[in-house]
């Protein structure tokens, strides 16, 4: 044995990991998978039998919960799948910038500014003309594998 010091250089953030593995046969409709990398909800599950000895196969059909895209998979149903660690937080609306980002209030009393206003053109306009109108926002911002988006909104009342 030799009296070196060994130094590790660690490239992995702290913390927990972003998915987890389930089985596929346990994922329900209204869970969540990732299917092509992408955070997903699923919307319909239907399990088929398949021949002698093969597997029971699970068709997954997913909504991309960031983008809104329609994605589809089948895996074996004895087989595991990532499920992402979804999270939603609501934030309190202090700004909106000109340049399409937002400034929330967390829970701790800091400031949030790196969240883009969303793109999904009914929420963009809800959120505008509460905003305009000095309502206090409440905004949901769901949160998965490293990305953010503001998903829902609730009016907590006029400004006082």
């Amino acid at each position: 044995m030799s009296d070196e010091e060994h130094h590790f250089e660690s490239k992995a953030d702290a913390g927990a990991s972003k998915t987890f593995p389930q089985q596929a046969g346990t994922i329900r409709k209204n869970g969540y998978i990732v299917i092509k990398g992408r955070p997903c909800k699923v919307v319909e599950v239907s399990t088929s039998k398949t021949g002698k000895h093969g597997h029971a196969k699970c068709h997954f059909v997913a909504i991309d919960i960031f983008n809104g895209k329609k994605l589809e998979d089948i895996v074996p149903s004895s087989h595991n799948c990532d499920v992402p660690h979804v999270n939603r937080t609501d934030y309190q609306l202090i700004d909106i910038s000109e340049d399409g980002f937002v400034s929330l209030l967390t829970e701790t009393g800091n400031t949030k500014d790196d969240l883009k206003l969303p793109t999904d053109e009914n929420l963009l306009g809800q959120i505008k003309s509460g905003f305009e109108e000095g309502k206090d926002l409440v905004v949901s911002v769901m949160s998965a594998m490293g990305e953010e988006q503001i998903c829902a909104l609730k009016d907590i009342g006029p400004k006082n």
